[in-house]
């Protein structure tokens, strides 16, 4: 893995593109992340609005799609990922279950119930923790959710991924959240068994 600043900068379109096109992927799970699924398949409405950041090669979006949600919303910055996944999935685009963005997610705007998070908290730089908890709260919709999985763990390499535990996103989350859930996965891959956090977060309004 390249050594990089860890700032904002230095991780934007040119350098995910560039892990993209290199096929230097190895937080790519090539499937639909069992815990996300696992909540996924409890969830009853299918017509809510729902965000992916930092998507990926859309696992879970396609997942989402394939089980009937219809208004499913995912942005990442690499372009290369971006194009590749709108041929890929055009036909939940042309029927409008799907919206593709290219760009980066803190300058998103829009409303949405549930945010599933990823893989995306990790590859950001830790200064922008903050930003992203003021970030999603900013995208929900009164009450709405933030959900997915966070590492448990320190990483010996400098990230990403960058990791952090339990005590750090409490502390992180709780002013602008209701931690309904911060518990380890019971549900992991594997290879992340035991290094994983479920969350289920609700917007404090």
């Amino acid at each position: 893995m390249k050594e990089i600043a860890n700032n904002h900068e230095s991780l934007n379109q040119a350098y995910w593109d560039d892990r993209y096109q290199n096929q230097q992927t190895g937080w790519d799970l090539g499937m639909v992340s069992p815990p996300l699924k696992a909540y996924i398949d409890q969830l009853s409405d299918k017509s809510i609005s729902i965000l992916i950041p930092g998507c990926g090669n859309a696992y879970e979006a396609e997942y989402l799609l394939n089980s009937g949600f219809t208004n499913v919303t995912v942005v990442d910055i690499a372009e290369t990922l971006t194009t590749s996944l709108s041929q890929q999935l055009s036909p939940f685009i042309s029927n409008g279950s799907l919206k593709i963005i290219t760009g980066d997610f803190f300058e998103m705007e829009g409303q949405f119930d549930l945010i599933l998070e990823q893989t995306f908290f990790c590859a950001i730089a830790p200064q922008m923790r903050e930003n992203y908890v003021s970030k999603t709260h900013q995208l929900l919709k009164p009450d709405g959710r933030l959900v997915g999985v966070l590492f448990n763990r320190t990483f010996e390499l400098q990230g990403p991924p960058f990791g952090g535990n339990k005590a750090e996103y409490i502390t992180l989350f709780e002013s602008k959240f209701e931690l309904k859930t911060i518990d380890d996965c019971s549900n992991s891959v594997q290879p992340r068994a035991g290094t994983e956090l479920f969350i289920n977060f609700r917007k404090i309004n």
